[in-house]
């Protein structure tokens, strides 16, 4: 197939833009101190990489474009993906819902260039999704909580329960 320049552009455009939820999610975890983060991070890209390369190499599914045999499944979409889920788990929404429409814009990308079709992107999705799900465990600050008997005059006692995050 014969791509317009816009086409082409869309392609490289999606080849970087697969990265920027995990560079997101390692410049947020360092900037909060998050060294549990970066470890539940690593372990979910590593998994999700290995096994989308592993059923790269297993199922022979030719490219809509015709350049090449690992079609399934997109490993864009997969490290897209991977990220977006993490930051959402991780840090909330505010972080995973801009995440995630890099991945849906980077899955469109692939799907409008002819490098992947609908399944392709689907069972990317699903696994970087899915690894970053097993992996990902909520961000939560250290939290004291400090619980004291008090007395409110003579003939009141009670507890005072102090939260400190």
């Amino acid at each position: 197939m014969n791509l317009q320049a816009g086409d082409d552009a869309l392609r490289h455009t999606t080849d970087v833009l697969c990265l920027l939820p995990d560079a997101t999610a390692v410049g947020v975890a360092i900037a909060k101190h998050d060294n549990e983060g970066l470890k539940q991070l690593g372990l979910s890209t590593a998994s999700c990489l290995a096994l989308n390369y592993g059923l790269e190499l297993c199922i022979k599914k030719d490219r809509p474009d015709g350049t090449g045999h690992h079609a399934f499944p997109s490993t864009h979409t997969a490290v897209a993906f991977n990220g977006s889920t993490y930051l959402m788990k991780r840090y909330g929404w505010k972080w995973g819902v801009p995440a995630y429409a890099v991945s849906s814009f980077v899955a469109w990308g692939r799907v409008h260039t002819d490098r992947h079709d609908w399944w392709d992107v689907l069972g990317g999705t699903a696994i970087g999704a899915g690894t970053a799900f097993i992996f990902t465990r909520p961000f939560v600050k250290d939290v004291n909580v400090t619980i004291s008997p008090t007395t409110f005059g003579d003939r009141a006692y009670g507890l005072t329960a102090t939260i400190q995050f």
